[in-house]
């Protein structure tokens, strides 16, 4: 079961700016790579379940959130069916991600009030999932939309709430440019949470930037 609405986390999403996307097999790695994350001040992880037996390395990961890291909120993304999301909630996942708008999933989340952000790349994708209750749009790929694409969604829907996800990076131009554009949120993966950084297990180093990539959001943002 979730221990956060579908309301608080787009609060969270909302007020931090940044989801960092992360998967490994290696549970012990993976406990790490939280825990360098919340010591840096993100509150949202998005375990993004690609691998076999990715199911086993969540559960473990989210119990490790629950008992060692309160008020982190574990979430799954890469998910592309109803069963698969409801796996990954009765293990307590508090949000779903998905790579393209799906109906099932929809449906499923929303029947427990857990927020479901949906892959869209198009205006009528984004307002189909917005009438199925959809909280925050996931632009995805974001690399192959940008920012101007984003600026022109919000003109004449300044209510869409949009977390472009591949092609954000902690470089300050490419968050000004897609917060300027007025995203709510970015979701970053190997740009934040590097192979190298896996490789070299630069924990502290992983701490550092994502410390300082939050306070360049919420400088951008202020």
């Amino acid at each position: 079961m979730a221990h956060y609405s579908r309301i608080e986390v787009a609060t969270v999403m909302k007020e931090t700016g940044m989801v960092p996307l992360f998967y490994h097999s290696d549970i012990e790695l993976g406990k790490k790579v939280l825990r360098a994350c919340y010591d840096g001040g993100a509150r949202l992880m998005e375990f993004t379940a690609r691998g076999d037996f990715a199911f086993e390395v969540f559960s473990e990961l989210n119990k490790f959130a629950i008992e060692e890291l309160p008020g982190m909120i574990m979430g799954v993304g890469s998910i592309t069916d109803a069963g698969a999301a409801s796996m990954f909630m009765q293990m307590g996942a508090n949000f779903i991600v998905t790579p393209s708008l799906r109906e099932d999933i929809a449906i499923a989340c929303n029947r427990r009030k857990v927020l479901w952000s949906p892959g869209c790349g198009s205006l009528t994708e984004i307002n189909k999932a917005e009438e199925m209750g959809c909280e925050i749009i996931k632009l995805f790929p974001g690399s192959t939309y940008g920012p101007g694409f984003v600026k022109a969604i919000r003109g004449p829907q300044p209510w869409t709430n949009i977390m472009p996800t591949g092609g954000v990076s902690t470089d300050e131009a490419n968050l000004r440019a897609w917060f300027d554009a007025g995203v709510t949120c970015v979701g970053m993966g190997s740009k934040l949470i590097s192979k190298d950084i896996l490789a070299k297990k630069d924990f502290e180093g992983l701490k550092a930037l994502v410390k300082d990539t939050l306070a360049l959001i919420n400088t951008i943002r202020s």
